[in-house]
C-alpha cells in the first residue's frame, strides 16, 4: 500500500485523488475526524466533486456522539486495504493521524477492552469534581507505569488508563508493553509531504476562512440541536471545540477564530513531530515544485524504486 502523511493544509487530499485515478487506486482515511458523520465542513472532508469518483473509506463511519478508538480503526483499516488489495488495486492511506498510521505500519495488537460508557462517566464526574491532580494521583497509585508516560494535562489518556484498570483489573501498560508483538501486515511505501513553516500557515488559515464561509458555524449549530456538548470525543476536535465556546457564551467570535487559527497551526507542528520520527518516510518538498503534479510523478518514480 502506500501512504501519505503530512501536517493538515499540506495538499493530500489533492494529489491522493490524482495518484488513485493514475494508479488504480482507492483511499482510506487515516484522519481521526473523517470518522464522524454530519462533520464535513470542520474536518475538511473532500466533497463528492473533490473526490472526483475515486472511493473513499474510513469516513462517515460512526455518529459524533459514538467514541472510536485506534483499535476500531486498524480493524476497518485492515479490512478495506485487504478488500481494495484483493481487486487488484492499490490501497492509498491517507492523513495525519499518526496514531492511525502507526497501526497499520507497526503490527500494533490492542487491548480487548471496549470503552465502558459507565465506568467513564464516574471516571469523568471524578475529575470534575476533585480536579486533574487527583485523577492523575489516583493513576499513579494503580498504574504507575503508565502514569510515567502520561502527562497530567493529557486528560483522556488519564481517564482510559484508569478505564483499562477498572474494568480488568490489569494495568494498560502490561497491555502496552505487549501491543507491537504483531507482524507488520503490509508492504508499504511512506511518503511525507513537506513545506516552509511560513506557507503552511498561510494555507492553514486560509483553509479556515474557507471552512467559515462554507458554513462551519451552522454546522456546529445543527450539531448543537443534535445534543452535541463538549464530552463527545467529536466535539473536542479543532473547529468544534473552539465554535462551541463561542455558542456558549465564553469568547467572542473573532477570539473564537484567533483560538482555531493558532491552535491549528499548533496541531500542524505537533504532526510534523510525529511523522520526523518515522526513519522509512520519504519525503516531499513541496516549496521545490514548479508543479504541483511534480510530486505525483516523484511518488511514482520513489514506488517504482522500491519495487
Amino acid at each position: 500500500m502506500l501512504i501519505i502523511v503530512g501536517p493538515t493544509a499540506s495538499g493530500k487530499t489533492g494529489l491522493s485523488v490524482e495518484l488513485a485515478k493514475q494508479r488504480n487506486g482507492e483511499i482510506v482515511s487515516a484522519d481521526s475526524m473523517q470518522i464522524y458523520r454530519h462533520m464535513d465542513i470542520g474536518t475538511a472532508k473532500p466533497s463528492m466533486e473533490e473526490r472526483q469518483g475515486i472511493v473513499h473509506h474510513l469516513m462517515d463511519v460512526v455518529e459524533p456522539w459514538e467514541s472510536f478508538t485506534v483499535a476500531q480503526y486498524r480493524r476497518l483499516a485492515v479490512e478495506a486495504i485487504d478488500d481494495i488489495a484483493s481487486r487488484g488495486k492499490l490501497p492509498i492511506v491517507v492523513g495525519g493521524t499518526g496514531l492511525y498510521v502507526n497501526s497499520l505500519i507497526r503490527g500494533w495488537s490492542f487491548s480487548n477492552t471496549p470503552p465502558s460508557e459507565t465506568v467513564r462517566k464516574e471516571i469523568q464526574t471524578f475529575y470534575e469534581e476533585k480536579g486533574r491532580d487527583r485523577l492523575y494521583e489516583e493513576l499513579s497509585k494503580v498504574d504507575p507505569e503508565s502514569a510515567e508516560k502520561i502527562h497530567p494535562n493529557n486528560i483522556k489518556r488519564v481517564i482510559r488508563a484508569l478505564e483499562v484498570f477498572l474494568e480488568t483489573g490489569k494495568k494498560k501498560s502490561l497491555s502496552d508493553a505487549q501491543s507491537t508483538d504483531l507482524p507488520i501486515p503490509f508492504d508499504h511505501t511512506l511518503v511525507g509531504l513537506t513545506m516552509g513553516r511560513d506557507r503552511l500557515y498561510r494555507r492553514i488559515e486560509e483553509r479556515i476562512d474557507i471552512m467559515i464561509q462554507q458554513g462551519l458555524l451552522q454546522e456546529v449549530r445543527q450539531l448543537v440541536e443534535m445534543g452535541a456538548d463538549r464530552n463527545w470525543q467529536s466535539m473536542q476536535g479543532l473547529g468544534y471545540k473552539e465554535i462551541l465556546a463561542y455558542l456558549d457564551g465564553e469568547s467572542t467570535w473573532d477570539e473564537a477564530l484567533y483560538l482555531l487559527k493558532r491552535d491549528t497551526r499548533r496541531y500542524a507542528k505537533r504532526q510534523w513531530t510525529w511523522f520526523r520520527r518515522l526513519e522509512e518516510i520519504h519525503w516531499i518538498d513541496m516549496d521545490a515544485l514548479v508543479d504541483p503534479e511534480e510530486a505525483m510523478v516523484q511518488i511514482v518514480e520513489y514506488m517504482n524504486k522500491k519495487d
